[in-house]
């Protein structure tokens, strides 16, 4: 079993930077891929971005590429997403997610959630 929590949401003005943390309890982190996901009102929760059990591989939503980056610390058992250049469409609540296994751009497949942590842009 992995628990999840996000942290380092928070307003932020277009153009600014924030980095999210996600901090996951339980035995086994380092062999999990890891996501990050979000949900902007109204709409379906999305892919951004996705980051291998050893850190060498990662993938992002075309939305998110070349301004967000995911890395993690395993022995903190931790994942980082590194969000610069925000948009006022990056407005979401931002989740990060666990699967043993490659990475995916599919949330079906991630077994482990967090609660969400909550990133505004303003304009």
């Amino acid at each position: 079993q992995v628990q999840l929590v996000e942290s380092g949401g928070g307003l932020v003005q277009a153009g600014g930077s924030l980095r999210l943390s996600c901090a996951a309890s339980g035995r086994s982190f380092s062999s999990y891929a890891m996501g990050w996901f979000r949900q902007a009102p109204g709409k379906e929760r999305e892919f951004a971005g996705a980051i291998s059990w050893s850190g060498v591989s990662t993938r992002y939503a075309d939305s998110v590429k070349g301004r967000f980056t995911i890395s993690r610390d395993n022995a903190k058992n931790t994942v980082y997403l590194q969000m610069n250049s925000l948009k006022p469409e990056d407005t979401a609540l931002y989740y990060c997610a666990g699967k043993l296994g490659t990475v995916s751009d599919y949330q079906t497949e991630y077994r482990y959630w967090g609660q969400g942590t909550q990133v505004t842009v303003s304009s």
